[in-house]
Order: C-alpha cells, then sequence, then structure tokens
C-alpha cells in the first residue's frame, strides 16, 4: 500500500482507482490466478445467462404467438400448451441454477478478493499471501458473506414492495396528468436514491462480514455507519461500475445474442466482452474494499496492519470471528 492508513481519507474517487489499480498490479499473478479460478466462470455465466435466456424465452414467445391464433379446443391447440408448458418449466428451472450458481460465485469471489486486498494492507502480506491459502480461508467466510446477502436481499425485496404500492397509490390518486407525472418522475428519482443507498451498504457489509466479528444486520448497520460522510464518493464508485456492467450487457446482447453478424465475429466479440467482464468485476470488487478501508479512515479508525496480519491469519487455521476493537478498529480522538 502506497498510501498511508491516515491519508486514505482524502482519497478521491481518482485516488480510490489508482489504489486498486496499484493493489492489482503489485499482485498481479495472485490476482490473476483468482480470476481465472473464480470470476472468469462468475462473467461466463453471468453472459450464458443472457444467451440462454434470449433463445428460451424467444421460443416461448413463439410458441404464445401461435396460440392466439389457433382455434380453442383444436389439437393445436393443446399441443401448444403443452409445449409452453415445458418450455416455462425448463426456463423457471434454468433461472433458478443461474441465480444458486451466481450467489455461489459471487460469495467466493467476494471472500476472496476482499481477504487478499486486506492482507495486502499489512506488514505481514509477503508471508500470508498465496493462492492455496486465499483459497482456504474462502470456505471459512462464505456463511457470513451469505446471511449479510440474504439480510440485504430481504431489505431490497421490502423496499421494492413499499415503491411499487406508492407507485400505484400515487397513479390512482393523481391520475393521468402533467402533475401526476411529474410526481411520479420525482418518486422513481427518490426510488433511485435509496436504491443505490442500500446497494452501496450492502457492498460496505460484504466487506465488513468478512474482515469484521458483524454480520447479517449488524453488518448493514457497521456498513451504513461506515458510509456516513463519504456516500457521495461511494455512490459515485458504484453507479459508474455498475453503468460498466450495463455497457456490457448491451453490447453484448447487441452483438453476440441478437445481432446478424458471423459466427467469426460473434465468437470473437463474445470472447472480448467475456475477458472485460472479468476484468471489471475483479477492479470492482478491489474497489469495494478499498471504500472500505478509505471510510474507516474518515472516521479516524486506525488501521493497525499488526493486528490486522496477526487476525488474517486466524483464517489459516481454525475459524473464529474477528472482533471489532481487535481488528485495526480502534477510535482516535480527535
Amino acid at each position: 500500500m502506497d498510501c498511508e492508513p491516515e491519508d486514505l481519507q482524502f482519497l478521491s474517487i481518482k485516488g480510490i482507482y489508482l489504489e486498486a489499480s496499484k493493489l492489482i498490479v503489485s499482485l498481479r499473478r495472485l490476482f490473476s490466478q483468482i480470476a481465472i479460478s473464480i470470476i472468469v466462470p462468475l462473467s461466463l455465466l453471468f453472459l450464458l445467462h443472457i444467451h440462454i435466456s434470449y433463445l428460451l424465452f424467444s421460443q416461448i414467445d413463439r410458441n404464445e404467438y401461435a396460440l392466439e391464433h389457433t382455434t380453442a379446443g383444436s389439437p393445436s391447440q393443446t399441443l401448444l400448451l403443452h409445449r409452453l408448458s415445458s418450455e416455462w418449466s425448463a426456463f423457471l428451472l434454468f433461472k433458478a441454477f443461474y441465480l444458486i450458481a451466481l450467489l455461489i460465485f459471487s460469495l467466493l469471489s467476494t471472500a476472496a478478493i476482499v481477504y487478499t486486498v486486506a492482507s495486502a494492507y499489512t506488514a505481514k502480506h509477503d508471508l500470508l499471501l498465496s493462492y492455496r491459502k486465499v483459497l482456504s480461508v474462502v470456505p471459512k467466510v462464505w456463511r457470513r458473506l451469505a446471511l449479510t446477502f440474504l439480510i440485504a436481499f430481504l431489505f431490497l425485496v421490502a423496499y421494492n414492495i413499499i415503491a411499487i404500492f406508492i407507485l400505484v397509490l400515487s397513479i390512482m390518486i393523481t391520475g393521468e396528468n402533467i402533475i401526476g407525472l411529474i410526481i411520479i418522475l420525482f418518486l422513481f428519482l427518490v426510488y433511485l436514491v435509496g436504491l443505490v443507498w442500500i446497494s452501496v451498504v450492502w457492498h460496505l457489509a460484504s466487506v465488513v462480514s468478512v474482515l469484521e466479528e458483524a454480520c447479517g444486520l449488524a453488518a448493514m448497520q457497521r456498513g451504513r455507519d461506515l458510509v456516513k460522510g463519504k456516500m457521495g464518493i461511494a455512490a459515485t464508485v458504484f453507479v459508474k461500475m455498475n453503468l460498466a456492467f450495463i455497457g456490457i450487457e448491451l453490447v453484448f446482447r447487441r452483438v453476440v445474442v441478437v445481432g446478424e453478424f458471423s459466427t467469426a465475429v460473434r465468437v470473437g466479440f463474445a470472447t472480448s466482452m467475456l475477458g472485460l467482464m472479468s476484468v471489471v468485476v475483479l477492479f470492482a470488487l478491489v474497489v469495494q474494499t478499498v471504500m472500505y478501508f478509505v471510510c474507516k479512515s474518515y472516521h479516524h479508525e486506525s488501521i493497525d496492519k499488526s493486528a490486522l496480519a496477526d487476525h488474517l491469519e486466524v483464517y489459516l487455521g481454525e475459524y473464529l470471528p474477528l472482533k471489532e476493537k481487535d481488528v485495526q478498529m480502534e477510535q482516535v480522538n480527535v
């Protein structure tokens, strides 16, 4: 780490990106191994999901169109209904498999990257870090990450249900007029702000779940406290990273999935998008962890390198939860 712990709080968005880039370059061999074994499969899963979902849903859409133009009670209608039932079952089964696999790879990649970056911030990282040791840590923290993910997911579900209720109620009250449109637009912007806030807290809570004792609801509360005063920077970083993901998805969908290009062009583009997606995922996870240390520094919580190194070594033996007061958390009075 080139930047001293007490100076991390002064990093701008560009500074955070630069710090993350330096970490990746300094540990490029280890990050490359993690990327090949975990992040590339995660990115491949995401892109394959886009392509397979399009193929499955296109077939469903064709059969539903044909069903609308079929005589009721005819053998053709019965056959189409049977096909649609099978296709919807296959589609839902595929979605369930995708979500489970996505969750597993997301938890594994988060645990591996957070542990690696945290180790790089210690005085002993040259002795600690190896691909084998990083992988040995991952199974010991995934339950904590999974609990945090579950709590954050429930928050998002509740948030979206409330937002839909308010939206429907607003439409019913205001009706279809210019004032109603302005109100709905305002509510949508408020919804987006809330969604970004929850997502930023969730990302910080994921790092907290690996490096501190807190997990689940406690990790979300800890993430909320950490991001205070740095929400502007954290939200901007989060939005930029997600815009990169959306851009890759749109290009992949346009060129590879629905594009009328030759097979060679589509395969070449798909390979490029896979590589780009993997790089963005790796960079986003490193930035997420750096943001955690930036927030700690902003709140004047000292980063005790030796204590952090000692407690990270606990993961290499029998797992014991890291206590906040033991893991570089001593409050500094200013």
